[in-house]
């Protein structure tokens, strides 16, 4: 029979020591934020010191060889951030550029609500698409399928949307108070 190594099982005293906090020299306490765990003072909201527990860098994924900020001209990086992966400068917050890795699908159909913008094809942070005006913030028009450049035949709106009603594809009005739908030739 072997014999167990009790030093294994033994705690040490560093382990159960806390490190205090720099501002007023209450400990820091691990908690649990919208965005992961941080270090926070044990005496908030008397001290308001937080630290992030995650090393800074981690956001990015790799680094794009070859690729060139158009701001600042240091290499770009596909980064994870809280809606996704984008395309940011490795200066980050020297440098504040980004670029999204999706294609925008620029529909060219004029938006019904301002007729300034155009719709052009979004992702929410939620990863479904929706199609939204151009010329956001002025205009906040939002549709969340297909539109279609062709005018509704109940109510003269300018775009109708294509949505599959029990296994047809159909044009709908997407006025709620219209409702009109017309099936797909």
């Amino acid at each position: 029979m072997s014999k167990i190594d009790n030093h294994l099982f033994s705690a040490h005293e560093h382990a159960l020591e806390r490190e205090p906090c720099p501002q007023c020299g209450s400990e820091l306490v691990i908690r649990q934020g919208k965005h992961g765990p941080f270090l926070g003072c044990a005496s908030y909201p008397a001290c308001d010191y937080i630290r992030s527990l995650t090393p800074s860098g981690r956001d990015i994924e790799k680094v794009m060889e070859g690729s060139v900020c158009p701001s600042c001209g240091q290499p770009l990086a596909i980064k994870k951030g809280r809606y996704g992966l984008f395309v940011g400068c490795t200066q980050y917050p020297a440098c504040q550029h980004m670029a999204s890795l999706q294609e925008r699908d620029d529909t060219q159909i004029p938006c019904p609500a301002c007729g300034k913008g155009h719709l052009v094809s979004r992702t929410s942070r939620f990863g479904k698409c929706f199609y939204s005006c151009d010329d956001y913030p002025h205009c906040k028009y939002v549709v969340n399928d297909k539109p279609v450049a062709m005018p509704c035949a109940k109510c003269g709106w300018g775009i109708m949307v294509e949505k599959r009603v029990r296994g047809t594809l159909k044009w709908c009005c997407p006025q709620k108070k219209c409702g009109h739908q017309d099936e797909q030739v």
